[in-house]
């Protein structure tokens, strides 16, 4: 029996950082070692993401207890994979989805199998003595990603009177991932004190960012570009800005219709929203727009990067969920030109690589990116640098769960010394 077969594994119920129960996996090898993965939780979900099992027993958690998913685990998973090879990541994978059976793991639970995904891949990295980027990655993983820190939140993310969901400060003129981290942090901190100044809120939303209530959507355009200069860097060269609409959110029918109600803005077709990037692309240093448009509106996301995607990357979440056949279509369609990456919107790391590796194949760019709902689990660092995509999205600098996915960065650029990688392309 191999050193690296797994031996015992086991899932507890534990919280995440919205105080909503997630599982985490315990895995044990024949050769002692013990590893344990903790799975995030999204807010903003697509409608095709595979799913995650909750209890439905109103007299725990509302409902949202995950004992199904953590008892599926113990049982019918362990049955199955206990004996395996930990380093045979894509056999462990797909022997779940077997045991699943059905196409968005809603059998079993997506947050059940993701929890034991990951924590085969740690399991195997620890007990090789590699580390897990270069586990995933091979010995050539040395591109830290630019972190797109996300400052100010609105949409469901917050409870405010902003539209768009997420406005990140991305330092693309940063020599150094420490460089760059330190740039958007000190950015974020200067929003605060403007933020103050004004007499506006600093508490923050879900993934960390700030959530005032402004006078509309561009009010949170104008303030991150004054937080950028008062921290002494130069809006458009050494940090853009990133946005999330997380259209979806605010679209009456999930194709063309909108309306921004929360901003006061009102009802809006998906012409009127690319007339107005349009005129903000124009007018401010954006770099990416993330699911402007709802995750039906394919010919409007068609028409928004014909008119933008040569200037800006047009990235599909929602719309793609991390699935290769959505992906394709996209592709195919000219849909958008990079796909974001979320670990538990497909489910295992296998079908994660493969959307990535599919986006790579077609000349897309793809952001790897945390959820709303996290934990203090680093997986998805060393994920973003065996991926090589060049960018990540962690949140913002005020979270620890957040913040333990940067200082991550920071050993492993400190492991890579010399030869770490700091470029957005």
């Amino acid at each position: 029996m191999a050193q690296t077969t797994i031996k015992n594994l086991k899932a507890l119920e534990i919280l995440d950082s919205r105080g909503n129960p997630t599982v985490r996996v315990f895995m044990e090898l024949e050769d002692g070692t013990k590893v344990s993965s903790s799975v995030p939780s999204g807010a903003s979900t697509g409608e095709y993401e595979a799913v995650e099992l909750r209890d439905g027993d109103m007299s725990r958690y509302d409902g949202k207890g995950v004992l199904k998913a953590v008892k599926n685990v113990n049982t019918k998973i362990a049955d199955f994979i206990i004996g395996l090879d930990a380093t045979n990541q894509a056999e462990i994978d797909y022997a779940m989805i077997e045991l699943d059976g059905t196409e968005n793991k809603s059998r079993l639970g997506a947050n059940a199998i993701l929890g034991v995904s990951m924590a085969a891949a740690k399991a195997a990295a620890a007990s090789l003595g590699v580390e897990l980027f270069r586990y995933l990655g091979g010995t050539d993983a040395r591109r830290i990603p630019v972190p797109c820190m996300n400052i100010l939140n609105g949409g469901e993310h917050a409870d405010n009177s902003v539209d768009f969901q997420e406005f990140m400060a991305v330092p693309v003129g940063a020599p150094t991932f420490s460089e760059g981290l330190r740039y958007v942090a000190q950015t974020f901190h200067q929003l605060k004190k403007i933020l103050a100044s004004k007499g506006l809120a600093t508490s923050v939303g879900d993934e960390g960012g700030f959530a005032p209530n402004l006078k509309n959507n561009e009010e949170a355009m104008e303030l991150i570009i004054k937080a950028i200069e008062k921290a002494g860097f130069r809006p458009g060269e050494d940090i853009m800005i990133g946005i999330d609409s997380a259209a979806t959110s605010f679209s009456t029918d999930k194709k063309e219709h909108y309306n921004l109600k929360w901003s006061g803005r009102g009802e809006m077709t998906s012409d009127d929203l690319i007339e107005l990037a349009k005129e903000w692309v124009a007018k401010y240093p954006i770099i990416f727009w993330e699911d402007p448009l709802a995750e039906e509106d394919w010919s409007g996301f068609a028409k928004f990067t014909k008119e933008l995607g040569d200037k800006i990357e047009v990235i599909g979440d929602d719309i793609f969920v991390t699935n290769t056949k959505f992906i394709k279509r996209g592709i195919e369609e000219h849909t958008a030109n990079a796909s974001l990456i979320k670990l538990n919107q497909i489910g295992t790391v296998t079908e994660t690589i493969d959307a990535v590796r599919l986006c790579r194949d077609n000349g897309w760019r793809y952001l790897i990116s945390h959820r709303s709902g996290e934990t203090a689990d680093t997986f998805l660092a060393d994920f973003a640098v065996a991926m090589d995509g060049g960018h990540l999205k962690s949140g913002s600098a005020s979270r620890s769960e957040r913040l333990a996915k940067y200082n991550r960065l920071l050993e492993i650029e400190m492991l890579l010394e010399d030869s770490a990688i700091y470029t957005w392309k």
